[in-house]
């Protein structure tokens, strides 16, 4: 946004720098997310996507540089100060992370108890929703050992969305599934954006699933974001390594 108009970034990474001993796994890191945006995080395995969002979450804090979330700059955050920003911007795990013991419908209804404003009623009508919005309304009866990895991934999505977040990070969500409920996935995660108006980051390492969902995308590679901006300008990229990671790509379509 050129003109004076410049809408303030919802998340926004300033030369964000971080190691684990020898190991720098983000240096000097800088992109920003605007409302309502998603950005998908790509590169390959172990080069600090996951990290990223971990950053965002207050898991992990910066050795340098500044991360801003929901318009705060959260970077010296208290754990009660970062309670307070974990309720706009809620993170779908790659595991799902649901409880075991509970339902599909109890596990979607947590968050909702966890405030204590809704009554039982209230709750079953918006447990019942969001389970047919990500498509798994049927399955609201069974545990998580039941089903599938994607569905479980669709039932986490549910429950993230049950907190009413301004926000959300999804972690990988087609790694481990079959194509066509990778499909399905990305297919939800582009329409909830739409219905919700969420601002979304997606890490992944599927060009297919960030060529559908993102307004940009931030390339790391060994640490640095070598690339940040429309996916089509990424394309069009002569970096090395994103000319490898499209054309590797292009044959697994093929295979």
């Amino acid at each position: 946004m050129a003109d004076g108009s410049k809408i303030a970034p919802y998340i926004e990474f300033r030369d964000v720098s971080k190691a684990f001993g020898d190991n720098v796994v983000l240096e000097h890191v800088s992109f920003e997310v605007l409302p309502a945006e998603t950005v998908c995080i790509l590169g390959r395995s172990g080069v600090g996507k996951s990290v990223s969002l971990h950053h965002i979450m207050g898991f992990l804090k910066p050795d340098s540089g500044r991360v801003i979330v929901a318009g705060e700059d959260i970077t010296d955050y208290t754990e009660p100060q970062l309670e307070a920003i974990r309720k706009k911007v809620t993170m779908v795990f790659q595991n799902g992370a649901l409880f075991d013991s509970l339902t599909v419908g109890e596990n979607v209804a947590f968050p909702l108890r966890e405030t204590q404003e809704l009554s039982e009623e209230q709750i079953y009508q918006i447990v019942d929703g969001l389970l047919q919005m990500v498509g798994v309304q049927q399955m609201r009866d069974l545990l998580p050992s039941d089903l599938s990895t994607g569905m479980k991934r669709s039932v986490a999505i549910a429950r993230a969305l049950a907190a009413r977040p301004e926000c959300v990070l999804y972690d990988e969500p087609t790694t481990m599934v079959d194509p066509l409920m990778a499909q399905l996935l990305g297919d939800l995660i582009k329409r909830l954006k739409i219905q919700l108006n969420l601002t979304s980051i997606v890490v992944t390492h599927d060009m297919r699933l960030a060529k559908k969902l993102a307004d940009r995308v931030v390339f790391l590679h060994e640490g640095r974001a070598i690339f940040f901006g429309p996916y089509p300008d990424m394309e069009r990229s002569q970096e090395p390594i994103i000319q490898e990671f499209l054309e590797l790509d292009e044959l697994k379509l093929e295979a």
